[in-house]
């Protein structure tokens, strides 16, 4: 068995393959956007969020569960038992996910022709559909990996899933492009299925060339089968509940944005357009520096269970603090970024230099963002898995409140949009910060975690500003971008914003890298 990857590791690791993704993702959402204009990347995205509801009913949060119990077993070196987990958890992932596809493929028609106008959407979410099982099958490999700490398995597998994903949606939607937005839309999802079918294939080679040498009794697998199903399900159904909520918020943003937005005074296509900028644009861009931290949530929920299991709380409270310190030293500087150079980054990459309006609104809540997705790793890595279900909900209906008030109003329209979902951010991070703090005795520390990033991005805006009036030209904004984060990167050396243990652990780490050896 190969020993467990630190935090650090597996969110480098992680990290790299986001990198990788996030720049092929760019590509193919820059030429995406120019082949099929902004109605289709409307239209695409919103039965997006439709089918990953589906989704999250089809893994049914199995996965978060494995990867926490695996995590419990292997710290009490118990690897009989967390492969009796992954084994179990496996059957009812294949059982659930397969029924769930059935169903979906025949209720599609009668469901979307009244949630959405546009019939166009149907055709592009039924080639969505065999994603499904796929993606969840696979689920169940990669929270058999990453409870053993093992992230190399998920960036490998998630690299090459993107990568067949880009070259395959972009080649049938170029061909089908011919017969209009709606086909071109389809080609993109056929392409999305592609590339995760890649994904499960590869991640199945590895398991059975990877997988545990050990063997499992069968008189031990029936008395405990009972009882390891209601501690999957424990878990499982929390997580489903609260991943469903969130995509099902989603969906009910992808409805009712773009009828507020006709409500505002904008025609259908026009709405659909105006959603497309939002959400395929603004959005995508708002999350991109998400890549770090989102690996980071995946690599704590093993590691803060197992700090856990240990019973070590000092060794929780150092993974905790670290995590949300490095959540912060790339919030901040992020924020800074997308709201200052927003209309130029919007008209480089996607033609659509309007669509910075909304960027910069969004990047107001930018640390935030990232600071959500840290703190719900956290929350679930320590079983409260119900915390975040329960300050999402919070946070979301304030969030349709604003949605449906602030982007009606013909004044804001796809701005209040934005701003809605900027202060939806703010309200779900302070909320699972509150509850990291209530159960583990986290304080954030002022000074060296807040100060001194804010220290150094305004050193980044300073500089940025000041090349401000040249910003003419791709190579004047990527020189802008480079100048500013070099300011943010030595101000944050000159206050000490790294520690020396930081310092020589990023050393290491890099060493390793370079000379290719395994964690």
């Amino acid at each position: 068995m190969e020993k467990k990857q630190s935090l650090t590791y597996g969110t480098l690791v992680l990290t790299a393959s986001s990198l990788f993704n996030r720049v092929l993702g760019f590509v193919y959402q820059i030429l995406l956007v120019r082949l099929i204009r902004a109605e289709g990347i409307g239209l695409f995205s919103m039965v997006y969020p439709l089918y990953v509801m589906v989704l999250v009913l089809g893994s049914a949060g199995i996965p978060v569960a494995v990867a926490k119990l695996v995590a419990e077993e292997t710290a009490r070196n118990n690897y009989r038992s967390a492969y009796r987990i992954f084994r179990i958890s496996f059957i009812m992932i294949t059982c659930c996910s397969l029924l769930l596809t059935v169903v979906a493929a025949v209720l599609t028609p009668r469901v979307l022709g009244p949630l959405f106008p546009n019939p166009d959407v149907t055709l592009a979410f039924t080639a969505l559909l065999p994603g499904v099982f796929i993606v969840s099958v696979c689920s169940a490999f990669r929270g058999y990996f990453q409870g053993l700490q093992q992230m190399t398995p998920m960036a490998v597998t998630q690299a090459v899933e993107q990568a067949v994903r880009v070259v395959a949606g972009l080649v049938l939607a170029f061909i089908l492009s011919s017969r209009g937005v709606a086909y071109a839309t389809a080609g993109a999802s056929a392409g999305v299925v592609l590339g995760e079918a890649a994904g499960l294939l590869l991640m199945t080679a590895i398991f059975l060339r990877y997988r545990p040498a050990v063997a499992v009794r069968r008189g031990a697998v029936t008395e405990a089968l009972g009882h390891t199903c209601r501690r999957i399900l424990s878990l499982a159904v929390p997580v489903t509940l609260t991943r469903f909520a969130s995509t099902a918020l989603l969906s009910i943003d992808a409805v009712l944005i773009p009828k507020r937005l006709v409500a505002a005074g904008l025609e259908l296509t026009e709405a659909t357009a105006a959603y497309g900028k939002l959400v395929g644009m603004a959005e995508t861009l708002l999350f991109t520096p998400g890549m770090i931290t989102i690996a980071l949530a995946t690599a704590l929920l093993p590691a803060v269970s197992d700090a856990k299991a240990q019973g070590n709380p000092v060794l929780l409270q150092n993974r905790v603090s670290s995590a949300i310190r490095i959540t912060l030293f790339i919030g901040m500087p992020s924020a800074v970024v997308l709201f200052l150079l927003a209309d130029h980054i919007c008209g480089i990459l996607f033609g659509y230099p309007d669509a910075g309006v909304l960027l910069a609104t969004l990047a107001l809540g930018a640390p935030f963002v990232y600071l959500a997705q840290t703190t719900t790793g956290i929350l679930q890595g320590l079983g409260r898995v119900m915390d975040p279900f329960k300050n999402l909900m919070i946070a979301s209906v304030l969030k349709i409140t604003g949605l449906y008030v602030l982007t009606g109003s013909p004044l804001l329209g796809a701005k209040g949009a934005a701003i809605a979902l900027a202060m939806y951010f703010v309200i779900l991070a302070l909320l699972n910060l509150r509850d990291v703090h209530r159960h583990t005795g986290f304080t954030l520390e002022i000074r060296h975690s807040v100060v001194k990033p804010v220290l150094a991005s305004t050193a980044m805006a300073l500089v940025i500003l000041g090349i401000g009036p040249a910003l003419d030209s791709i190579w004047t904004t990527v020189y802008a971008l480079v100048a500013g984060v070099g300011a943010y990167g030595i101000t944050l050396v000159m206050v000490k914003g790294l520690t020396p243990e930081e310092v020589s652990r990023m050393r290491a780490i890099a060493g390793r890298i370079g000379t290719g050896l395994r964690p």
